[in-house]
């Protein structure tokens, strides 16, 4: 009886056990990483997928840790009066400085990315500030800095006095997969620290230009609420990491309708090493004009296949040009990481500098192509811009630099480039004299070289530069394209 009773114990442990594994295989209790679901119909289906448990939606860490390094951003900005057109008419119609600007005060988010105070946010957050004032999560406020800002990408780059704080690792903003799960954070309506969650619906997006602005975007779509105030604050993944910053909404309201996007993280990361190694932004460029593939497009060009750009023109001498891309070219790869988009060639080549080598993969016919391409600037050659205040860059026949505080301050100004020598050229030929300082290019206000070098490249009609000369006189020059 007992040894029956024994093996009755046995038989049942043995069972327990069993079952004990059956239940975690199939739920998913076991530590392991594979996950294994199982969906009804004729034939049951086992799927298994292998991803980490970090993967899975459980916030707590990423939204505790991540809120700690976003922090609210206060701008007050000068009066619109000033600005556009208003001086044109200021200035042919006799009206002069006497309408006062009313100032304006503004808000949106920041990310702090290092325990020395440097604060990533979006350019139109602090586009025009006199004023920036910076709180963090604890409460405690700091007086912001601006750095340096990229209207091209909408990314700023902010500094605070202090040290020791809470600061966000950047992730690889390449790895985003559609579907992953993504928080939000940012000061919406000034709702300090606010979290919302949704997931990547989208890569390598454009939005339409209104006003036909230069714009390097390959936006993360996703469906975490963003409003009016999340501008600037952080694109978070499940480990806490920083793979995208805030930066506009589709909407027809004005609030949040369903789409937000952000800049890419390896993006907004390599603006601001540029900035604070640079003081500018070093933008390569490949020397190409690009189509998206369509169905249409395939079958005019007999393309096999409807994945790549097609290469549709190539700069003179330019890095593609002279690296053998040939037009017609269907670009497939950069660095190894596939292209789809005008978009998604724009992303991968903005993290390079010019001078760096980049392997670009083609197909030509029916045959891939390998070649390697060594970027170039804007200027057509590969030298490093470096804009610390009083290096002279030379531009179309003119030197340029930043223009000094003691001078920016006896000019009443807040930014501006000196023309510091001037020799033959289109600027010349307009009329500009040495002495002339730049303060707005197509009415927008110019304050680095670069931007001023960009604007007269990517305008698409005429130019229209305005300054003042030492004595306080202002003028206006127009250049033909």
């Amino acid at each position: 009886m007992k040894n029956r009773i024994g093996l009755v114990v046995i038989i049942t442990a043995l069972v327990s056990v069993g079952t004990t594994l059956l239940v975690n295989r199939y739920t998913g209790v076991s530590k392991d990483v594979e996950k294994v679901y199982i969906t009804s119909g004729d034939e049951p289906v086992i799927h298994q997928v292998s991803l980490p448990e970090v993967q899975f939606p459980d916030f707590t860490f990423a939204a505790e840790t991540g809120v700690q390094a976003v922090v609210h951003v206060k701008v007050l900005k000068r009066g619109q009066s000033m600005q556009g057109p208003q001086s044109l008419l200021d200035f042919f119609f006799g009206y002069g400085d006497s309408r006062q600007p009313r100032p304006q005060v503004g808000a949106g988010s920041g990310v702090i990315v290092s325990a020395d105070g440097y604060i990533i946010t979006a350019t139109h957050v602090i586009d025009d500030a006199e004023e920036v004032v910076v709180t963090l999560d604890d409460k405690r406020q700091f007086e912001g800095r601006v750095v340096g800002k990229d209207p091209a990408t909408d990314i700023a780059l902010l500094k605070i006095e202090a040290t020791g704080l809470p600061f966000m690792r950047y992730g690889n903003s390449d790895e985003l997969r559609l579907g992953q799960w993504v928080l939000a954070i940012g000061n919406p309506y000034d709702l300090r620290s606010t979290i919302t969650a949704g997931i990547v619906s989208a890569k390598g997006r454009s939005l339409p230009s209104y006003r036909e602005e230069f714009k390097i975007e390959a936006f993360i779509q996703t469906d975490a609420a963003v409003n009016p105030g999340n501008s600037g604050g952080a694109l978070v993944n499940a480990k806490g990491e920083l793979v995208g910053i805030n930066t506009a909404i589709a909407t027809r309201t004005g609030s949040y309708d369903g789409y937000s996007f952000a800049v890419p993280a390896n993006m907004a990361r390599k603006v601001v090493e540029d900035i604070r190694k640079y003081g500018v932004v070093q933008r390569a460029l490949l020397g190409i004009t690009m189509q998206d593939i369509t169905g249409e497009l395939a079958k005019e060009k007999k393309i096999k296949d409807i994945k790549g750009v097609y290469i549709h023109e190539l700069t003179k001498n330019g890095a593609a040009e002279k690296a053998g891309v040939k037009e017609g070219d269907v670009l497939l790869k950069v660095e190894g990481r596939e292209v789809n988009s005008g978009t998604a060639v724009q992303e991968q080549i903005n993290q390079y500098s010019p001078g760096d080598r980049v392997k670009l993969t083609l197909l030509r016919g029916n045959k891939e192509v390998t070649v390697t391409a060594t970027l170039q600037s804007q200027a057509g050659d590969t030298e490093i811009i470096r804009e610390a205040e009083g290096e002279v860059t030379h531009f179309m026949g003119v030197g340029l630099r930043v223009a000094d505080k003691s001078l920016r301050d006896k000019l009443k100004i807040r930014s501006g480039i000196e023309v510091t020598s001037i020799e033959d050229g289109k600027l010349k030929q307009a009329g500009i004299k040495k002495g002339f300082v730049i303060t707005h290019l197509n009415q927008k206000p110019v304050s680095t070289v670069q931007q001023f070098v960009q604007g007269v490249h990517t305008s698409q009609r005429g130019v229209l530069i305005e300054g003042k000369y030492p004595d306080g006189s202002v003028y206006y020059y127009a250049l033909g394209n």
